[in-house]
């Protein structure tokens, strides 16, 4: 609902708003968008080709781009980092920050979609053993953690120092624009454009087929892949037009919500081996991270909305009795306490 349709997004914002009058804005992104889901829905329609796509062409070009520009930032720095103090909640709660802030990057929900997609690709490669599909899915995440690690590093030292010769953003993407016009001109605004669109169009391709099928396999008697693509494209595509800060104001606390879901999935899947995929274990762990979650949801409302009766008093409630709430982690306990509970009530019915 929000990953894909902010593909296209990111792309205009950053890639061709520099290109634009202001008054000419809609009207592109409605161009724009179009041509944008039109592309990703002819690639995605031929998922059996999208390791060579996506693997072996888009990505280089992406990585190629992006290292141009950090690579002149590293050779000729904007500025220096220790120059500039920690704005915002990044004084007290760094790390607490910046990881809510991660939630944005939408990694940890994509991963439960995509991962479908690495997977599928191994078996297509030849390799069917469990246990070797396993180690090639550590392997690829082993590559995934390390790459991506270099990048938003690249890309936080890029924004720390920018600020020695651009002024303040919103978002990191007008700084990246900035950031190319300083190093470039009107040639390093092109080079963003491309970096952007390349880079949402092989996230926007792998959503839609890894979404596609992930609901084929859940729901087998159904739509076919190709209708579901076709669904996702068109709905994303029609979201899109609403603009990229609408989209992001929507979708905080509905993240908020999410991921606090998603990483206890991940980690219960990690401890399959132990836990046994035990059903009493999921279900107290994610009724009390929901619980819980739920809270966050309130407290990440927009303003207007957070100040009601209800609300307000669900949220002075969180602040009271959840531990961590403060920090926007109030479910951590609750979904500790669920899974003691799942496995007591595992370990009995066992005995």
């Amino acid at each position: 609902m929000f990953a894909i349709p902010r593909t296209a997004t990111v792309a205009f914002e950053v890639g061709l708003n520099p290109f634009i009058a202001e008054e000419y804005l809609q009207i592109g992104l409605l161009v724009f968008s179009l041509v944008f889901f039109a592309v990703t829905l002819y690639y995605s329609l031929r998922p059996g080709r999208i390791l060579d796509w996506v693997g072996k062409y888009l990505t280089p070009i992406f990585v190629v781009l992006l290292s141009i520009l950090l690579i002149a930032t590293y050779v000729n720095p904007m500025g220096q980092v220790s120059q500039f103090e920690p704005q915002g909640n990044y004084v007290d709660k760094p790390l607490f920050t910046g990881l809510l802030d991660g939630y944005n990057t939408m990694d940890a929900l994509a991963s439960l979609a995509f991962a479908i997609v690495i997977i599928s690709n191994i078996e297509k490669l030849g390799v069917k053993n469990p246990k070797r599909k396993a180690i090639e899915t550590f392997k690829s995440g082993l590559v995934c953690l390390v790459g991506m690690g270099l990048i938003y590093a690249s890309l936080a030292y890029m924004g720390a120092t920018s600020l020695g010769s651009v002024s303040r953003a919103n978002n990191g993407g007008v700084i990246m624009s900035m950031v190319s016009d300083h190093y470039f001109g009107f040639t390093g605004k092109v080079l963003l454009a491309a970096i952007v669109t390349v880079a949402c169009l092989k996230t926007a391709i792998g959503l839609i087929t890894s979404c596609s099928q992930m609901f084929c396999e859940m729901f087998p008697k159904s739509i076919s892949y190709n209708k579901y693509a076709f669904v996702f494209t068109v709905f994303s595509f029609i979201i899109a037009n609403f603009g990229l800060n609408k989209i992001i104001q929507l979708s905080i606390p509905v993240l908020m919500f999410l991921h606090p879901l998603a990483i206890v999935l991940i980690v219960l899947s990690l401890l399959g081996p132990i836990i046994n995929k035990q059903k009493d274990i999921y279900w107290w762990t994610t009724i009390l991270t929901i619980i819980a979650a739920a809270f966050d949801f309130c407290n990440a409302l927009p303003k207007n909305l957070k100040e009601t009766t209800i609300i307000k008093s669900i949220v002075d409630f969180g602040h009271m009795y959840l531990p961590g709430f403060d920090y926007g982690f109030g479910w951590i306990i609750p979904a500790l306490v669920g899974f003691i509970i799942g496995t007591i009530i595992w370990r009995v019915r066992r005995k």
